[in-house]
């Protein structure tokens, strides 16, 4: 299993969608595995398709002991109640900011054989899950941010504060 490439901001795939994966194979099964491994090399909590270069909608994720990989998830609901906490992603190294999304959330999708799988989640899960979503549809966390720490992160990523390698950083990095 090889470690991934990871895609870092600027990289066009990063912004285009992902396509229905269709062929639950072999071939996916190895994609998930290599993604698995490069999250566990960067030090990440879920890492999506698109972040590696794939345009397939599957992204996987380990939280503690909750680990897992979800093909062409889809949101069943959201809470209207929101939450508002620090936000990383492996795509952005060193970049942490207030990030406000919903408290609650539930996705569905299939397993890397295809059978029906629904996650739900709160809190950090509930981020991480509609964070991953958001990489498959080619939406990025800073165009979830507030002006004002959009532009920063903006002046940051210009001013080549990005970090290398990702790791040892404070927030969820998703």
């Amino acid at each position: 299993m090889p470690l991934l490439p990871i895609r870092l901001f600027g990289d066009p795939v990063l912004r285009q969608r992902a396509a229905e994966v269709i062929a639950f194979d072999d071939d996916l099964r190895r994609l998930a595995d290599d993604m698995m491994l490069t999250l566990h090399s960067a030090a990440g909590a879920a890492i999506a398709a698109n972040q590696v270069g794939v345009l397939q909608r599957v992204f996987v994720w380990e939280l503690g002991d909750d680990r897992g990989a979800l093909v062409n998830p889809t949101v069943i609901d959201t809470s209207e109640e929101m939450q508002d906490g620090e936000e990383g992603c492996l795509s952005f190294p060193g970049l942490y900011f207030p990030t406000v999304r919903p408290l609650r959330a539930h996705l569905q999708g299939v397993d890397v054989h295809g059978q029906p799988r629904e996650e739900r989640g709160e809190g950090v899960r509930a981020r991480m899950l509609l964070h991953e979503l958001d990489h498959l549809n080619g939406i990025l966390f800073i165009d979830h941010l507030a002006r004002h720490d959009r532009k920063e992160a903006m002046r940051r990523i210009r001013a080549g504060e990005l970090e290398h390698p990702v790791g040892g950083q404070d927030g969820p990095v998703v």
